[in-house]
């Protein structure tokens, strides 16, 4: 499995795609823990995570980066991430050692086309695994990180009506935050139709 590569050349990088693009992907994309949802602010794709439905134990995680490669060879573009740390527990975390398989593996077109990493709802483990994991492993993509508090904050960055959540993240950040984002969305959203995660 990728857990175990360090990273490749090309040679590496062209077999890993062909097997994003021709293996059988479909049990990753029903779990609905990463999908691509509309545009951010400055035109850039959205693809979205939500940790609490990512479940390291239960799941093919060799398949879960391919889906990852996938979708963002489908996007050949920038980018951002917005990743959901809302109510997630132990068993939503993944490894460290599978998160720098996966930023090794990945080519360096995806790297440079992530132009931002939201984590929404953030918590003191993610502050420190993030500052750690950027400092020693990943420090091109330190400036890019960005930790939001809540709903309200992200909406400044994308519409709304471009993000597609589950409602239980909508309703945590009514308890953490109020009905900010709520009145926010209401106020400030662009016209336009949300759109649906990939599958």
């Amino acid at each position: 499995g990728f857990e175990f590569c360090a990273p490749f050349g090309w040679r590496k990088q062209e077999r890993i795609l062909r097997r994003a693009r021709l293996e059988d992907l479909s049990g990753i994309a029903k779990t609905g823990c990463l999908y691509r949802s509309g545009q951010d602010r400055l035109g850039r794709q959205v693809v979205v995570v939500i940790g609490k439905w990512f479940r390291p134990e239960s799941m093919d995680l060799d398949k879960a980066f391919l889906y990852l490669v996938k979708m963002l060879d489908e996007i050949n573009g920038e980018y951002s991430v917005v990743y959901f740390h809302t109510l997630t527990g132990q068993e939503n975390r993944p490894s460290f050692r599978w998160m720098r398989a996966v930023y090794d593996n990945m080519e360096y077109r995806f790297k440079k086309n992530l132009k931002s990493l939201c984590i929404v709802h953030p918590t003191m483990w993610t502050k420190v695994l993030t500052w750690w994991f950027t400092t020693f492993m990943a420090p091109a993509i330190k400036a890019k990180v960005h930790n939001v508090a809540g709903l309200q904050e992200l909406y400044t960055v994308i519409d709304p009506n471009h993000l597609q959540i589950p409602a239980f993240i909508t309703e945590h950040d009514i308890v953490l935050n109020g009905f900010g984002a709520v009145a926010y969305s209401h106020n400030h959203s662009l016209a336009g139709t949300p759109t649906t995660p990939v599958k």
